[in-house]
């Protein structure tokens, strides 16, 4: 299958948006200006590859914060329930980002949102310490991204 030809890419500024983590914090994208950031694009929590993509991310945090990168992880899920499945997997370092309200606007930003189903695709994008996409790749929605394929790419930043 083709990728899909989309309005964001890599070289472009990374959108700004505010979210609320699963503590209720918030998140703006601006205020990470000086490091890198891992946004993990996941469909919807409390499902077996979503889950495992989270704790990839929370396992490999140390990797990450040695990489001036921080790992944050989106999905149209509210905060509550984003604040339950990170306690119930054990994700306690890695920002859980609720794209709830509106309903995936920040998918929508970087044109990532799929309107049939109503959520996000399964993508990783890595902002660079400028605020420009060094990195935006989809996966299949059934597919774990490669957590190694992703530190690599980093580390060649």
């Amino acid at each position: 299958m083709a990728d899909i030809e989309r309005k964001v890419k890599a070289g472009d500024r990374a959108p700004d948006f505010m979210l609320k983590d699963q503590d209720g914090n918030d998140f703006t994208m601006h205020n990470q200006k000086g490091g890198r950031v891992l946004l993990s694009f996941h469909p919807l929590a409390w499902t077996p590859v979503c889950t495992q993509q989270m704790q990839s991310l929370e396992e490999n945090f140390a990797v990450f914060k040695s990489l001036n990168t921080l790992p944050v992880g989106m999905s149209v899920d509210p905060v509550p329930s984003k604040k339950a499945w990170a306690e119930s997997i054990g994700v306690k370092k890695v920002p859980l980002l609720s794209d709830f309200w509106p309903h995936g606007e920040v998918a929508k930003l970087f044109d990532i949102f799929r309107d049939k189903n109503g959520f996000s695709e399964r993508a990783n994008i890595i902002v660079d310490e400028n605020g420009k996409i060094a990195l935006l790749k989809t996966y299949p929605l059934s597919q774990l991204p490669d957590i190694n394929e992703i530190i690599e790419f980093i580390r060649k930043l």
